[in-house]
């Protein structure tokens, strides 16, 4: 019981300093996390000899990462809810067993990913539009098979992330992903252009970082902070593996409908371009696919701010939820919701303002006037709406954190299936190629009503509890 009376400073510090000791290493590790992919298409971009053509590769083999990521944060971050939980009742016992189990699920989920990806990568790699042209398809496979051969690491790494920062240990969580991110950043350039090894190289520069995540993880798992693992920890349990697992299917959702969305956003785009009188033209087919990789990119980044932001708050959010702390939680959503609305205003001027600088990183000054112009167009519509896709996401964790899966992964589906598939198979009858860039702030302009009128009774709810406690 020592052990979890030192996680007692969550119900006892400043909301501000919680914030930030727990939301910016988890915003710096998931940026980190990010960038390997935008890493590898930045020095593709920039590679004459792959050009546009790598950079429609990178753009469809980036949803099967995606995937992967999927499996690890459901893993991950519902060990991380269900740990804090544990801790804030004191129970020490099913927060290591929730570890334990977590480190089995998510070396099973890595080699089974593994194996479906190198048995049916051809299928794979067409249904998520590789097939725009003969090149953007070769590009695709070769990339493809190598970072398929370091998912097992992948999901590992990303699913102990935020069972570190459970434990107490954020700024190790952080620095194990710094550390795989630098190695693939210092390897990438040696192995594109020094040794010229392609799409090859990109991929296994990334999965040499990863490796070293994975490694980093496992040194970790020996010399845990808060929760002791015992040797009945990594025995599967039907009931810690299902209630951890319920928390973590809001993240699992939530990358995986993004991957449905991605893939019909691809198809219409390889569709629809076909029709398009400029990229209808062989010569210019992959530009569309690989302009709006490079925007989601973008994108990535503002989210991956936004959700380190709400996922830092989790062992926080738990903590106090399981300590009956609900006036603590309700000014931790306050704050949370106000900072994430900062951000969204942020990275709005930026591509609103900015267009063609930032197109510039990936390789404009090669590529026909047909890219810049499409992109500067794709930045300004495509992200238009960002600031209500950051306060959606950040009330889709924060639910998940106060133990409301079900309203929570709701939220998720509706923003990312109903709207986000749904969406970018419609609009383009209407409006063709522009109808892909309509869809994202629709999407998201939709979901914010849903999101603004769960926001008001979770505000209520915990309001009711605060009162009812202090009678």
């Amino acid at each position: 019981m020592e052990k979890t009376k030192s996680s007692s400073f969550l119900a006892e510090e400043k909301l501000g300093t919680l914030m930030r000791k727990y939301a910016l290493p988890c915003i710096i590790s998931l940026l980190v996390a990010a960038l390997y992919n935008i890493v590898d298409q930045i020095f593709i971009a920039n590679a004459t000899y792959l050009g546009s053509y790598g950079n429609a590769a990178n753009t469809v083999v980036f949803p099967l990462t995606v995937i992967a990521l999927a499996a690890a944060v459901m893993i991950g971050d519902g060990a991380c809810a269900f740990v804090s939980l544990k801790l804030g009742q004191g129970d020490e016992k099913s927060a290591g067993k929730s570890i334990g189990n977590s480190v089995i699920l998510s070396v099973i989920s890595g080699l089974v990913l593994c194996a479906v990806y190198l048995l049916f990568s051809d299928s794979i790699i067409s249904m998520f539009g590789g097939t725009v042209n003969p090149e953007t398809f070769s590009y695709s496979r070769e990339y493809f098979f190598y970072i398929s051969l370091g998912i097992p690491f992948y999901v590992f790494g990303q699913s102990m992330n935020p069972i570190i920062r459970s434990d107490g240990s954020p700024k190790f969580a952080m620095l194990s992903t710094l550390a795989g991110a630098v190695v693939n950043i210092i390897l990438d350039p040696v192995f594109i252009f020094v040794f010229r090894w392609g799409m090859m190289g990109a991929a296994v520069a990334t999965v040499a970082g990863q490796v070293l995540t994975a490694f980093l993880a496992v040194l970790y798992l020996t010399h845990t902070k808060t929760v002791k693992l015992q040797g009945d920890s990594f025995r599967l349990s039907p009931a810690v593996v299902g209630k951890s697992l319920s928390l973590g299917i809001c993240s699992f959702l939530s990358q995986i409908s993004l991957v449905a969305a991605m893939a019909a956003i691809n198809n219409m785009i390889r569709k629809y371009g076909a029709t398009d009188k400029i990229f209808g033209q062989e010569i210019y087919a992959q530009i569309p696919m690989a302009v709006i990789g490079i925007v989601m990119k973008f994108f990535q980044i503002v989210i991956s701010v936004v959700v380190g932001m709400a996922a830092g708050c989790i062992p926080v959010v738990g903590y106090n939820m399981g300590a009956g702390r609900n006036d603590r939680v309700k000014g931790l959503f306050t704050m949370l919701l106000s900072l994430e609305a900062a951000v969204g205003i942020a990275a709005l001027v930026i591509v609103e303002c900015f267009p063609r600088q930032l197109i510039a990183i990936f390789g404009a000054s090669s590529e026909s006037i047909y890219y810049t112009d499409f992109a500067v167009k794709s930045f300004r519509i495509y992200l238009c709406m960002m600031v209500l896709a950051c306060i959606n996401k950040a009330a889709f964790i924060f639910l998940q954190a106060m133990g409301k899966a079900f309203s929570s992964t709701i939220l998720s589906m509706v923003r990312e299936i109903v709207f986000g598939v749904g969406f970018a198979l419609l609009l383009p009858k209407f409006f063709g190629l522009d109808g892909v860039l309509y869809s994202m702030p629709a999407s998201d302009l939709l979901t914010f009503v849903a999101s603004f009128a769960v926001i008001f009774m979770t505000y209520s709810s915990l309001s009711k509890r605060s009162r009812a406690k202090s009678l």
